[in-house]
């Protein structure tokens, strides 16, 4: 069945006026009730005072009901109809009730159109058009010359009429012989009883074969049985090793829990060390910036205490002399002043040494001498000052290279003025 012949017998039952709607989808799936009602409301339609039996509840009765079907629409329409296609009831009962609608249909329309020309000739009596004429002249004309065609063929055979009749009466008149149709007759009754005692055969074969099946599908039941009652079996029994493995499941999920914090730990104290290390970085660079300006000051500083005992120098030099004495200048002139450049970290002023007034000549030369020693070892004191002074600022330069301890800060900034 195609989807054209579904589509052509839903809208031909529609042209015919039959009461329900059908779908192209009801014959998807079998429909025996369906197919009942439209045979019936075709056979009517064709014969409406015909007597069909319309109980369709059993088998048997739908097997009769089919058979008078089909043998009604063969004798009265002749229209052969499969009958295992209309039990069915599906795709293939439509593509044989669809023989039956197109005769009727054909009818219908044939009828339909009888009736336009009609009303078109009463319509157009009185009237003559000779443009609408001319494929009527054609057809007439071509009829004309089949006609001619014809009727020299009819006289041809009607010349062929008075041998042919002689040897029809002979063929007629000649009697049958008994041995021939015997033999043929003999014949015909053997195939057909060969065609029987193969058809008997096929259905022995069918019941073997059903037999056979039937065994299988019970043997095939056994093992589904047999198999089944063995895995309940296997179900039920605990093996040997499930204790073990258990036991070695907990022991694995304890590790692996053991493991996990472990890791986390681990993983929280590396970040706590960078998080260290990033500090003490960063303590070292203020450590190590906090010196450098430190000592940046301790230059400004020393440059100031430098200038400033110069300057107190050259005021001690400036003292005017005594116009009364009568020593030498240079032993009235007061010992140098020596400056010193650990005076803050000492706690201490600039020292000096020697006297500033002149008043016994006799001592003149003693003084001189002794400020000339005096002079020598303020300048050794300078000097070893100096040397303590570089190695003090080199142990705090070697300590601030150091990162401090614990992260205390050495506490440089807050006792500065009194380390000198």
């Amino acid at each position: 069945m195609s989807f054209r012949d579904l589509k052509n017998f839903t809208e031909m039952m529609r042209a015919l006026g039959y009461p329900r709607l059908i779908s192209m989808e009801n014959f998807t799936t079998p429909n025996f009730t369906l197919v009942a009602e439209i045979l019936i409301w075709l056979v009517r339609r064709y014969e409406p005072h015909v007597d069909i039996p319309t109980e369709v509840d059993t088998e048997s009765d739908r097997i009769f009901f089919i058979k008078a079907v089909v043998q009604f629409m063969a004798t009265k329409a002749h229209i052969k109809l499969n009958t295992k296609h209309l039990y069915q009831a599906d795709g293939y009962a439509v593509k044989e009730m669809l023989k039956i609608t197109s005769v009727l249909y054909n009818a219908m329309k044939t009828k339909q159109m009888a009736l336009e020309d009609a009303v078109e000739e009463d319509s157009n009596k009185f009237k003559f058009d000779l443009g609408s004429r001319i494929s009527e002249l054609k057809a007439a004309r071509q009829l004309a010359s089949e006609i001619t065609s014809r009727g020299a063929s009819l006289y041809d055979l009607l010349g062929k009429e008075a041998e042919l009749r002689e040897m029809r009466t002979a063929a007629i008149a000649r009697p049958l012989e008994i041995n021939e149709t015997e033999k043929a007759l003999r014949a015909a009754i053997k195939e057909t009883l060969e065609i029987v005692e193969k058809i008997k055969e096929m259905l022995s074969n069918v019941v073997s074969d059903e037999a056979s099946l039937d065994a299988k599908i019970e043997k095939k039941k056994q093992d589904l049985e047999r198999h089944q009652k063995r895995l309940q079996t296997l179900q039920s029994v605990r093996p040997a090793f499930m204790d073990e493995f258990e036991k070695i499941e907990e022991e694995l999920q304890k590790q692996y829990e053991i493991f996990v914090e472990k890791f986390r730990n681990l993983t929280y104290l590396e970040s706590q060390l960078d998080e260290y290390h990033r500090l003490e970085q960063e303590r070292f660079e203020e450590a190590e910036n906090s010196l450098r300006i430190m000592q940046h000051k301790l230059r400004e500083e020393e440059r100031d205490l430098m200038k400033g005992s110069l300057k107190d120098s050259d005021s001690d030099l400036d003292v005017p002399e005594d116009e009364e004495s009568d020593s030498d200048p240079e032993e009235s002139r007061p010992s140098k002043p020596q400056p010193s450049r650990s005076a803050p970290m000492a706690g201490r002023g600039p020292r000096f040494i020697g006297n500033m007034q002149g008043d016994d000549s006799d001592d003149s030369d003693d003084s001189e001498i002794d400020a000339d020693e005096d002079d020598e070892e303020g300048e050794e004191e300078e000097e070893e000052e100096r040397r303590e002074e570089d190695e003090s600022l080199e142990v705090l330069l070697s300590r601030s290279n150091r990162p401090p301890r614990g992260g205390v800060r050495p506490a440089l900034l807050e006792e500065s003025d009194d380390d000198f």
